[in-house]
């Protein structure tokens, strides 16, 4: 079976993503981890410290890539996202009868995730399931999370003390999928309809889905692990999600709209040094290509964001939109997720999946890579600068709680 086939998902029962399963417990609160940005002129430099904590890079350096934080104020969307995000779930729970705060901690900005955590316990809470705002599978979007509450723990003193677990990755939920399903297909008639108005409606036009690069080293290693036995045609967990998740939203565009496109998955916002491989082609270079190849549209679609943050306002609506006006394509970009109802509904049935008093045993997933793990496997993600403790997973070295990990062999009895 092809794992881009989207009625894989429900066919048969995965063993790994069983082996992977964390049984129900009594949560006490919701851990809402997010990567954080700067919030006025003054926090751009120290936020780029903090993202590039251990590479060396000069000051000066760092005031050269911080044009796009510096053309917007200095201002992150990310952070007011993340506010909103966090009162939609908290709404959501509350209107469900789950009586489970939400609190919010970031990787690189205020609030910080261990003082968070120290909040937490001070407030006491004991249990708490993290939701990230990263979908998919890779080191920057799963497993430096599990090391930062790790770390957290470690320096707070709190390990041992707070038990910290994590929902699946959930790039192909529904309550993910859903919401890009209804963007690309309102892009597509939109797109069409600014052909229309320029006197070409049949014209060729592309949807490009679009999430961010990362060096081809850490897409390698994505969901890669001694226990994991499948292999991914495409090489990775990351770009085979990736691929699978956008397959699925054309399926699901053409049939309940009768619109369809050729479309491709393209890649934003490399950085780092120019002779380290990153996944590609990059979103400026498949445009131009297609304007080469007769393309008069393009719907770009920000498959591997949560919400409208940086990477976004500026990489796809200031200078992907750019390039597009300057080629005289028709364009448009669909909106992330965000607050939408079903991603907000999607997230809490994820939190329901895990907790005692509110389970749901059924777990979705419209491809046939999920449902992805509760528990990652050991060595999942690696991180090549070296190993750092861990939480929710197989080779957790901090923290309580988690189960013991069956191997696939077992699982597979």
């Amino acid at each position: 079976m092809s794992p881009l086939d989207p009625q894989d998902s429900t066919v048969a029962v995965n063993p790994v993503t069983e082996a992977g399963r964390m049984a129900p417990k009594e949560y006490d609160a919701v851990l809402l981890a997010s990567f954080g940005g700067p919030e006025g002129q003054d926090d751009v430099i120290p936020f780029l410290r903090n993202v590039t904590r251990g590479r060396g890079i000069p000051d000066e350096r760092l005031e050269e890539v911080s044009h796009h934080y510096r053309a917007n104020g200095g201002i992150s969307p990310i952070n007011q996202q993340n506010r909103e995000l966090k009162a939609a779930l908290e709404a959501e729970l509350a209107a469900r009868g789950i009586d489970m705060p939400v609190l919010w901690g970031n990787r690189n900005w205020d609030p910080y995730i261990p003082q968070t955590l120290q909040d937490a316990y001070d407030a006491g809470h004991r249990k708490l399931l993290m939701i990230t705002t990263s979908a998919y599978s890779c080191y920057s979007s799963c497993r430096q999370y599990r090391e930062d509450v790790g770390m957290a723990l470690t320096e707070t003193g709190l390990d041992g003390r707070l038990e910290v677990d994590k929902v699946r990755q959930y790039f192909d939920h529904p309550g993910f999928v859903e919401p890009f399903v209804e963007g690309t297909a309102a892009g597509i008639a939109d797109v069409r309809a600014q052909l229309a108005a320029a006197g070409s409606p049949d014209a060729p036009l592309h949807v490009i889905f679009a999430t961010h690069s990362i060096p081809t080293r850490d897409a390698d290693a994505a969901g890669k692990s001694p226990e994991e036995p499948r292999e991914f045609t495409e090489g990775s967990a990351y770009v085979a999600q990736h691929l699978a998740t956008g397959a699925e939203v054309m399926r699901r565009v053409e049939e309940e709209s009768g619109l369809s496109a050729p479309w491709s998955l393209v890649y934003q916002s490399r950085s780092g040094a120019p002779h380290v491989p990153w996944l590609e082609p990059d979103i400026n270079d498949a445009i131009e290509e297609l304007s080469q190849q007769g393309v008069r549209g393009v719907v770009i679609v920000p498959l591997g964001f949560v919400s409208d943050h940086m990477e976004v306002v500026w990489d796809l609506d200031t200078e992907a939109l750019e390039t597009c006006a300057n080629l005289g394509l028709a364009a448009t970009r669909v909106p992330t997720p965000g607050t939408h109802r079903r991603f907000v509904n999607g997230l809490v049935d994820l939190i329901c999946e895990r907790t005692v008093a509110n389970n749901v045993a059924e777990r979705p997933a419209a491809t046939g890579l999920g449902p992805w793990y509760d528990v990652c496997r050991p060595g999942c993600c690696e991180n090549f600068r070296g190993e750092k403790p861990t939480i929710a997973g197989a080779d957790t070295t901090v923290g309580t709680g988690h189960d013991p990990y069956p191997s696939s062999k077992q699982a597979a009895k």
